[in-house]
């Protein structure tokens, strides 16, 4: 009998199954092809532009449809992001991440398709991206929350 933790988890997979196999067809999970759309001055790849137009429209009806709905197609609760700010963080890293999109020619959805796919260079992409994960998370609890706690003790 399924549950619905299991039509969670069955939705989930299927989702990503999904979107997995749109980032093969689109050409995403191909490095060159990546880097090709960011050459803007060299030989331009526009090709992946369509790409983005597409998600974005998706994504666009996706919301809308969304913020007119309590909960989930699945029942559970609705959870959409309330935080509209712009501060350093986000800019910081928003250039990090586009760096590393440009020099790699990997961002991490395509990456992790990419290393199920047995390609070593998203691999390495995925190990350098997990270990700057496990970086910042270090920093943030050893850091920064300290910081933070001194300054609301004061």
């Amino acid at each position: 009998m399924l549950n619905k933790n299991h039509l969670y988890r069955i939705a989930e997979f299927v989702v990503g199954l999904l979107f997995g196999l749109g980032l093969m067809l689109s050409g995403m999970t191909d490095p060159g092809k990546v880097v090709g759309f960011l050459d803007l001055f060299g030989t331009w790849d526009p090709s992946l532009a369509l790409v983005m137009g597409g998600a974005i429209m998706v994504g666009f009806f996706a919301f809308t449809v969304a913020k007119k709905r309590t909960s989930t197609f699945l029942g559970g609760a609705m959870r959409l992001p309330t935080n509209m700010d712009m501060d350093k963080k986000l800019v910081i890293g928003s250039l990090l991440f586009g760096a590393g999109w440009g020099l790699a020619g990997f961002c991490p959805g395509p990456a992790l398709v990419s290393m199920a796919d047995g390609q070593p260079k998203a691999l390495v992409f995925v190990v350098a991206m997990l270990v700057g994960m496990l970086g910042f998370e270090l920093m943030d609890r050893f850091v920064h929350a300290p910081r933070k706690a001194k300054l609301n003790a004061a």
